[in-house]
This record gives C-alpha cells, sequence and structure tokens, in this order.
C-alpha cells in the first residue's frame, strides 16, 4: 500500500507522488538484512544511531534527522507493511525517538526504534515501554493480507500490560490490520463504550477490562512450522519408557504438519489406566510442537458457563476459562490439555460442558459471553485423557485419534523403578550411587507389592519412601550406605 507525499507548498494542484513502498514479511527479528524500514542515504551516510522524528505520513513521508548542522530530512523508501499504522501514530504524536541502522546499498536499513524523552521531558506515548512493546507485538504477527544504557541493550517490553484506555487505544492504531478483521471491529465498539458517558460505570468497566484481556493476546496465523521427527522421538523416550507403538503413532498424527503447515484435523486421546503417563505425553507433545500449553480439568468443571464465561449484565462477571488460558499463555496459538475427557458429560449445572468442547474442538471459534466475541480457535490443538472411554459420547470421540495407553509389564516396571525412577529420587535427595545398594530380591519384592495397581506413580512414591529411609539411616545412624533388599522393602513399605 503506498503513502503518498502531501508536500507543504503553496501549489494545491500538485501531483501526489509515492514516496515509498511497502514489503510483506513475517520475520519475528529485525536486522539489518531485514530491516522494518528503508530511508534514503544518497545525499548523506546516517550515523548507526541517529535521533528525530517521523514527518507525519499524512503530509509527508520523510524522517527528520537532528544533525550537528540542524534538522535533514530523509525520504522513506520502504516499509514492513506491519508497521506502516505504526509510523503514522510515532508521526502524529510526534514522539522524539532514536534509530539504530546500517548504511547499505539500498539505503539506511532501520532495524532498532526505540522512544526517546524531548529536551529532558517525559515520553510521549501511553505508558513507560509501550513502543517496544508495540514493536515487539508487530515483529510477532504476520504481515496483513491488504498492505497498508548501552545504546544497543535489549529492551524488553512484553513485560507490559496493556490496561489504560490510552494504551489500548494506541495499540489498537499501531496494531491495524495484524489483528482478526473481527477483533478489529469489536475492540472499536468497545472502545466507544468504555469512552462513553451515556452508560454505566459498571458498563464502562467491563468493556475496558474486556479490551485489556483481547489487545494483551497474540492472535497468530494457522501457519505452523515444520517438526523434526527426531527430536520428537527424542522428547517422548525421555518422558516415557518403552511404549513403542504409542510414540509411533503419535508421530504419525502431528507429522503432517511438516507437509500442510497446519495442525491436525484431529487432537489426541489418550485413554488408559491412572498413572500410565498420559499428561506427560500431553506435555511433551506441547514441547515438540513448539506451543504454551494449558490445561483443563474436566471433573471441576460443573457447568457450561465456566468454560465460556458469564454475561457482562452481571457485577461479577468474568471471562470463561477458555479466554482466560489464551490470556495466560499471550497468544492464540496453544495446546490445551483436556484432563478426565470421560467426566465432560457430567455436568450439574445448566447445560452439558461437553457441548462447550465441540465447539472448541471443531477450530470454528468460540463465543465468551463476557468478550461478546467470537475468539478464534483455528490455532488450538487438544491433547485429551481419559480413563474410560466408554463414558464420552460419540460426538466427541469423533474429534480425536484415540491412542490407547497400555499398563506397564513387571519387566517394564522393575526397569522404569532401577534406571529412572530411584535414580531420580536420589539425585534430587543429593545421593550417591555407592550410598545405595539396591539387591535384585529387594526390587523383586517392590514389584509385587505393587502388582495390583495401575501406572508408575505408586512405585514412584515408593522410590521417595525408600530413599527417604535410607537417608536417615545415613544421616542419623551414620551409616556408609543402605542396602534395599526384600526385608528391608518389607519394613519401609508395610
Amino acid at each position: 500500500m503506498p503513502v503518498f507525499d502531501f508536500n507543504n507548498t503553496p501549489d494545491k494542484d500538485k501531483q501526489l507522488t509515492c514516496t515509498y513502498t511497502t514489503f510483506r514479511s513475517d520475520e519475528s527479528t529485525a536486522t539489518p538484512e531485514r530491516p522494518m524500514l528503508v530511508l534514503d542515504n544518497k545525499k548523506r551516510q546516517w550515523k548507526h544511531h541517529s535521533s528525530g522524528f517521523f514527518s507525519n505520513p499524512a503530509k509527508q513521508t520523510t524522517f527528520e534527522f537532528e544533525e550537528e548542522d540542524g534538522i535533514v530530512s530523509a525520504d522513506i523508501l520502504q516499509i514492513d507493511a506491519r508497521f506502516v499504522s505504526l509510523l503514522k501514530w510515532l508521526g502524529g504524536n510526534h514522539i522524539h525517538i532514536r534509530l539504530s541502522g546500517e548504511n547499505r546499498e539500498n539505503g539506511y536499513a532501520v532495524y532498532k526504534i526505540r522512544e526517546i524523552a524531548f529536551g529532558g521531558g517525559t515520553k510521549l506515548s501511553a505508558e513507560d515501554g509501550f513502543l517496544q512493546f508495540m514493536i515487539e507485538r508487530l515483529l510477532a504477527s504476520n504481515a496483513p493480507e491488504e498492505i497498508e544504557e548501552d545504546e544497543d541493550a535489549e529492551e524488553i517490553g512484553d513485560d507490559m500490560k496493556l490496561t489504560s484506555i490510552q494504551s489500548i487505544t494506541d495499540f489498537m492504531t499501531c496494531a491495524g490490520k495484524t489483528l482478526p478483521d473481527n477483533i478489529r471491529l469489536w475492540a472499536r465498539r468497545n472502545l466507544a463504550v468504555a469512552k462513553s458517558h451515556e452508560v454505566s460505570p459498571e458498563e464502562r468497566r467491563h468493556a475496558q477490562r474486556a479490551l485489556s484481556i483481547m489487545m494483551n493476546v497474540q492472535w497468530k496465523s494457522n501457519y505452523f512450522e515444520s517438526i523434526d521427527p527426531q527430536e520428537a522421538r527424542r522428547i517422548l523416550d525421555e518422558e516415557l519408557y518403552g511404549m513403542e507403538k504409542v510414540k509411533q503413532r503419535i508421530i504419525e498424527t502431528i507429522i503432517q504438519i511438516n507437509r500442510t503447515h497446519t495442525l491436525p484435523a484431529y487432537g489426541l486421546l489418550l485413554v488408559g489406566p491412572a498413572g500410565t503417563g498420559k499428561s506427560q505425553i500431553a506435555y511433551a507433545v506441547a514441547r515438540i510442537l513448539k506451543l504454551p500449553w494449558t490445561t483443563l480439568d474436566m471433573s471441576s468443571i460443573n457447568d457450561p458457563e465456566q468454560l465460556t464465561g458469564s454475561s457482562r449484565v452481571y457485577a461479577n462477571a468474568k471471562p470463561g476459562i477458555i479466554m482466560d488460558a489464551f490470556s495466560m499463555a499471550g497468544e492464540s496459538n496453544l495446546v490445551f490439555i483436556i484432563n478426565e475427557l470421560d467426566k465432560a458429560a457430567s455436568g450439574k449445572g445448566n447445560g452439558n460442558p461437553a457441548d462447550v468442547l465441540l465447539t472448541l474442538l471443531d477450530n470454528l471459534g468460540l463465543t465468551d459471553n463476557y468478550m461478546e466475541c467470537m475468539i478464534p480457535t483455528v490455532g488450538v490443538y487438544p491433547i485429551a485423557t481419559a480413563n474410560d472411554k466408554s463414558q464420552i459420547s460419540a460426538p466427541l470421540m469423533s474429534r480425536f485419534a484415540v491412542i490407547d495407553i497400555p499398563d506397564y509389564t513387571d519387566e517394564e516396571k522393575k526397569i522404569i523403578f532401577s534406571k529412572y525412577a530411584l535414580p531420580k529420587v536420589l539425585k534430587r535427595m543429593s545421593l550417591k550411587e555407592n550410598e545405595i545398594i539396591l539387591t535384585d530380591e529387594g526390587l523383586d519384592r517392590i514389584i509385587q507389592k505393587h502388582a495390583n495397581t495401575s501406572g508408575i506413580r505408586d512405585l514412584e512414591q515408593a522410590a521417595e519412601h525408600i530413599a527417604a529411609n535410607a537417608l536417615y539411616q545415613i544421616e542419623v545412624n551414620h551409616m556408609q550406605s543402605v542396602t534395599i533388599d526384600a526385608q528391608m522393602v518389607e519394613k519401609v513399605l508395610e
């Protein structure tokens, strides 16, 4: 989208000319090779750090450098499309800034923009850190479909939260079309309510709170980077012993990302006895996908309103758990780990929580009653766990690739206890290997005492108990080492 130059001359009939072009970029960092903008440097080579102002692009598309010999203007040649609105805002508010750039053949490549106080005064943006927050957010965004201390120390802006009306307004102006269309329209309506004196203070408070929540979420596209199958396998091996078929099935399900660059059409449903590592697998998949994760515990959700939020007509209204998850993650692409899916249909309130889950799982968007907006869910990947799949409705089951997690055999439990569970506990307690001697009879007795339990959770607790007893004997009775034999196991785990 070209921006035109309205030269400040008496000649009102002068032909408008395009002063720069925009280019599309999805780079997450700005460098001299991939800058935010390029300025003309044919007449003068600009310093690495240069201060000045952007001229309001509605009138002039230049940057006014503050040089030793006075103000010198340079035309803007190119701008990353994501930053067009931001530059308009900087120019319109005449905000004093410092550029970091490099002189190259095609111009002065700007890769950092920082706000500085003018004449010792305060900064002009809504809140300290707003500009850096805004730049980081735009760099994390995809290009819009329609184009429109130490000097080099990194400046962090994403710790900032958009809470004030001014900061929210500035953010909406600068974000431009990097926000989804429906959210942009929603934000404008709610901003009008938040500023209005024709509504109640309660309505203004709710509108401002909803805006703060929504604007602090990075609404990303549904493009996902390819995964490394070998790295995926390594992560699964870290979290899960054995179960080769399960690991293979998981990788087969998510590997399609490498071709489509979109999430699989089906989530994962992990079904198996308690303690078999279903939650660990879910966390591992989130690591493989390089996405943040959140958990929904269906056993504690009795009413669908807990998921979809309450209406703003109530003074104590609040968003639902799902919207809270987006807010906590700070982005729209994340893994939803739905624990105990087999209890989703056991709601005790008005309606069935499982019905809300169907909307989430279809990735068509979810309406939150408090936000009063369709929340994009195309970047959500669901991973559910359950103990009994017979308790899950057919519509819910159809949204998942079902993977049965078998229980461990006695031989597998022996390996897990001796090679993983016990060494893990010993390391945490700073016990040396030569201080604990595990005999074959002792190991057999441990497995026998847990023959009727599923999973390995009880085995991990047994390792904790035995190691704690051994440490007590070493510290109190001054023993050099403790032997874990059948007799000791029987005594400690009686």
